[in-house]
């Protein structure tokens, strides 16, 4: 299961000189294409989905895929929401598989960035995940960006990123240097001593967007000064609708006939975007070094004697109602035993996005009531578990994590405890 840490993984790029690029989802030909470059390559890839995009496929189901995608692979992989509208958009692709996220706050005063951030930052981190903040705005038409705030350029200060980071905890920075004129003349202009200064300031990886203007020499710049992700998402999308409209052109009318290109040309594209940037060839040190990205299933098994079959469901659909709200909690699940010979007969089965979310699970309000008003009054005779399940390809066993057994007649503190 190649899926890894993504602060890991970027703080890796970021130590040993390269980048990782971080592509744009679009479909699911582009989806594969990254995928066979990554491989070919050998190289640590983010899989990229923009909320800009949304309106063009849904999150849900190319989330799925996405992570479907990484977990078969032999190269290690990220899921990362970028551009995310709101807090709300980034607890949702957390819940739906992302472990790197981006909300876009770019077009916020400075105040109100630091703000939205540092909160935003709150709540990834206690679910495991890592959190890109955005400092300064570059419109240019290589990118979602230009479009979605079309405006005057900001530009990043060495002193505002230090305070920036500082004060949010993020664990990336996209910055905001210079520009690309775009596909036109293809001229560039960035400030290597603007980006000098801010990387000295703050330490941590760095990420720009792609830009068709940038030769090799200025993207092996800016990984020497700390650019660690480099977003690639609309050249995609031209060579995939180039490719599109040459199937056309020489005749083909099928869609499949039309598509059938896609796949090859972005892929070639990704690979030597992954080459240029210095990421192939890493996978394996990636693996090794990186912590791997693990849900955890959170275990209860109970009795509830004291309710009837009704009053069961319903407060099984409320705790379901409730608990999945709780940010890391990817899914709920409830049940009752098919084998009547089993101890316990009901089960509540929670996945969670980390390990990291145990903590805040426990202690979150919304648990805590649920804890007092039904589990401990309705089914103290219960067990909890926490495992860490993994596949046998990986060669790592399931681990169990914490398990505590309640008695009926135990007290409500330690009914709490593990639950």
């Amino acid at each position: 299961m190649p899926l890894v840490n993504m602060k890991d993984m970027l703080h890796h790029a970021y130590r040993n000189g390269y980048a990782v690029g971080a592509f744009g989802l679009h479909s699911l030909d582009v989806l594969e294409a990254i995928v066979a470059a990554a491989e070919s390559a050998r190289a640590p890839v983010i899989l990229s989905l923009s909320e800009a995009h949304f309106g063009h496929f849904d999150f849900r189901l190319a989330m799925a895929a996405a992570e479907a995608a990484a977990q078969r692979s032999v190269v290690p992989m990220a899921i990362h929401l970028d551009r995310g509208a709101n807090a709300e958009s980034a607890v949702n692709a957390i819940r739906h598989g992302c472990n790197g996220i981006m909300v876009d706050t770019s077009h916020l005063p400075l105040g109100e960035n630091f703000e939205t951030t540092r909160a935003l930052v709150k709540m990834a981190h206690a679910c495991g995940v890592a959190v890109e903040g955005e400092l300064g705005y570059m419109p240019d038409v290589d990118e979602d960006a230009g479009a979605t705030h079309p405006g005057a350029a900001s530009y990043t200060t060495p002193a505002e990123a230090r305070g920036f980071a500082e004060r949010t905890g993020v664990d990336f920075l996209a910055v905001s240097i210079g520009s690309v004129d775009g596909r036109a003349n293809g001229k560039s202009r960035l400030d290597w001593s603007r980006l000098k200064g801010i990387n000295a300031s703050v330490g941590i990886p760095l990420v720009v967007r792609a830009g068709t203007g940038l030769t090799d020499e200025q993207y092996h710049k800016l990984i020497t000064l700390g650019v660690a992700k480099i977003n690639c998402s609309s050249s995609l999308s031209e060579i995939a609708g180039d490719s599109i409209r040459s199937a056309a052109k020489a005749g083909s009318r099928d869609y499949a006939d039309l598509r059938a290109g896609v796949r090859a040309a972005v892929s070639t594209e990704v690979e030597r975007c992954m080459r240029m940037w210095g990421a192939a060839g890493r996978a394996a040190e990636v693996l090794t070094q990186c912590r791997p990205w693990l849900n955890v299933e959170h275990v209860i098994v109970y009795n509830a004697s004291g309710l009837d079959a009704k009053r069961l469901r319903i407060a099984m659909a409320e705790g379901q109602r409730q608990l999945a709200a709780i940010p890391g909690v990817r899914e709920v699940q409830v049940g009752s035993v098919a084998d009547k010979s089993s101890r316990y007969r009901h089960c509540w089965l929670i996945r969670f996005a980390s390990a990291a979310v145990i903590d805040n699970f426990n202690q979150h309000s919304a648990h805590v009531a649920f804890v007092d008003r039904m589990l401990n009054p309705e089914a103290a005779d219960r067990l909890t578990a926490d495992y860490v399940v993994t596949g046998v390809e990986t060669g790592v066993n399931a681990l169990s994590i914490s398990c505590a057994t309640t008695a009926p007649d135990a007290s409500p503190a330690l009914a709490r405890q593990g639950i």
